[in-house]
């Protein structure tokens, strides 16, 4: 259940805190006093688009947070425990936050969660019915959702939808597959010439940055045996070169030590120097005699590198890129030299998953069948308690067809639903848009959502002006109803009807105060003689005189 919700620079308010109790909660005010504004914070811990155009004037963000009692969900603690959250003595804190710049951040606990998310949760604790769900029930496309929810197919539809998109998927590959069979023939010469150039070439990963470096070498071959050469020249040892003088400086040395002990290290050092210079020379000596010089070596270099040029050209802009594709073409051509075996293979798996949609859509459309028959029976029993004893409310639930007759399959089964109503004795079924009648549209819709109640474990149900076109004996009627399901269910209840608000466990009134030049939306509970003066204004817009408060008093004597 919802225990307390605060809202901080959010539209009129300015910092509001509201605690709510078990069972049935109202809020009521005058219009415009802001009472849509309290749907809107709990919308946005239900998950719903935030709008910065709801942001306070003046405020960088707005805060909306809710504190919601979870202990008896089990639901609700599953999906705290999937995501690594605790509740906190069975309670959790929800906070959301809207900044003018960007998304702002979304709480559950002191986790960060997405919105996605919270859309979970706030699903799985509260539900919130406004005037906007009036009109989904009026299109008749919601009316399979409805259904589906209520028998609690919707995981199994969704199953359902995705398999049979696998489906149209597969015929949409075998669709390809025959389309253009000139075209197959085509792309299959074209994959079968690159593939035999690129295999001919006999590319190796590195060849080409090798090729590079020997024809750099090739093309610079008297300038490289010069260097080398002159190399070798000065640190030979026969030529006064480098190795020469290195001996020369040990000898000396070594008569230095003989005086000085202390420069033996000296001796050594120049040991290493020696044979160090020596294994250069040698090195260079050897690779002197190696070099050799073949213009038709720098011929066939270059003749090499202007093939793979011409490779990477036409299929990538390396040789890497090239033997990529060359694999891509192996396995298209591959594929396309397939085409007989994939089309059968193809065929073979389309007509199993037909046969198994079938067989799923059949069973679902007799669970449908089940279900619409027990969900009617429950709104015809609930429009009874509601002030509608003579309608009558059927859900059809009929199989869809094609052109000749034959039973057509869709992404959500057989089956097309509708929910048909007659209001009046002698009048014939009619789509519910078909009805002028806002007062018999709210209270199909609150039989409805009552229907769901029954099913679901959401503990929570927030009604919006479920009242409206309604007055009177319906008032009375529906008044009670609300009152005997918030004995299951807590229920926060938004109106502008006294004899519904008469019903409240915690009336609470909603209320615009001006505070300097700062118009501010607050909300208070009300019991005693306040309770009394709002319940009055509620009857005749009048606080004061008898007539209203004496009709109010005996209103509260006979329903609290």
């Amino acid at each position: 259940m919802i225990e307390e919700l605060t809202i901080q620079n959010y539209a009129l308010v300015d910092r509001l805190t509201i605690r709510f109790s078990n069972g049935m909660n109202v809020l009521s005010g005058e219009t415009g006093a802001g009472k849509s504004i309290l749907v809107g914070a709990l919308s946005l811990l239900r998950g719903v688009k935030a709008d910065t155009g709801a942001i306070r004037a003046g405020s960088e963000e707005a805060v909306v947070s809710g504190v919601f009692r979870v202990s008896g969900s089990q639901p609700v603690i599953d999906w705290l425990s999937e995501h690594g959250i605790s509740d906190d003595d069975g309670s959790v804190v929800v906070r959301r936050t809207i900044k003018s710049q960007g998304r702002g951040p979304v709480y559950v606990q002191s986790t960060p969660v997405t919105r996605a998310d919270l859309e979970e949760l706030g699903a799985l604790m509260f539900d919130i019915h406004g005037q906007h769900a009036h009109q989904t029930l009026l299109v008749e496309d919601n009316h399979r959702v409805f259904l589906d929810q209520y028998a609690e197919l919707t995981p199994r539809v969704q199953a359902f939808s995705r398999r049979f998109q696998d489906v149209a998927n597969l015929r949409k590959r075998l669709d390809k597959l025959v389309s253009d069979e000139r075209e197959r023939l085509r792309q299959a010469d074209i994959l079968t010439f690159a593939v035999r150039e690129i295999e001919d070439a006999s590319l190796s990963p590195n060849e080409e940055d090798e090729l590079e470096q020997e024809r750099k070498i090739l093309s610079q071959h008297e300038q490289l045996y010069a260097a080398v050469d002159a190399v070798h020249n000065l640190l030979s040892e026969n030529r006064g070169g480098a190795l020469l003088r290195v001996r020369e400086a040990r000898n000396a040395v070594e008569q230095a030590v003989s005086i000085d002990s202390d420069l033996a290290s000296l001796s050594t050092r120049l040991d290493d120097a020696f044979y160090e210079i020596e294994d250069v020379a040698e090195t260079v000596g050897e690779y002197r005699t190696s070099m050799t010089f073949s213009p038709g070596r720098l011929e066939a270099v270059e003749e090499r590198l202007a093939l793979i040029r011409k490779l990477e050209k036409k299929y990538g802009d390396t040789i890497a890129d090239v033997l990529g594709y060359l694999e891509e073409a192996q396995q298209e051509l591959s594929d396309l030299s397939n085409w007989e075996e994939d089309k059968e293979r193809l065929s073979e798996e389309i007509a199993k998953g037909e046969q198994e949609i079938l067989a799923e859509a059949k069973t679902i459309s007799e669970l449908r069948r089940v279900a619409a028959e027990e969900l009617t029976g429950t709104i015809v029993s609930s429009l009874g308690k509601l002030g509608m004893p003579k309608t009558r409310f059927v859900i059809s639930v009929d199989r869809r067809t094609n052109g000749s007759g034959k039973l057509a399959c869709g992404p959500h089964g057989l089956d097309t639903v509708s929910f048909r109503l007659s209001a009046n004795p002698g009048e014939p079924l009619k789509q519910l848009r078909s009805i002028a009648s806002g007062g018999e549209i709210s209270r199909v819709m609150l039989a409805l959502k009552s229907a769901f109640a029954a099913t679901d474990e959401v503990s929570s149900l927030v009604f919006d002006e479920v009242d409206a076109g309604i007055g009177g004996e319906i008032a009375v009627q529906v008044g009670e109803y609300l009152k005997t399901l918030s004995l299951h269910k807590q229920i926060l209840c938004i109106t502008h009807l006294a004899t519904i608000a008469v019903r409240a466990d915690n009336h609470l009134r909603v209320e615009k105060r001006v505070r300097g030049d700062r118009t501010s939306t607050d909300v208070r509970a009300v019991s005693g003689e306040e309770r009394v003066d709002e319940i009055a204004r509620m009857l005749a817009g009048d606080t004061t005189g008898s007539a209203s408060r004496s009709h109010a008093e005996d209103l509260l004597r006979t329903y609290t």
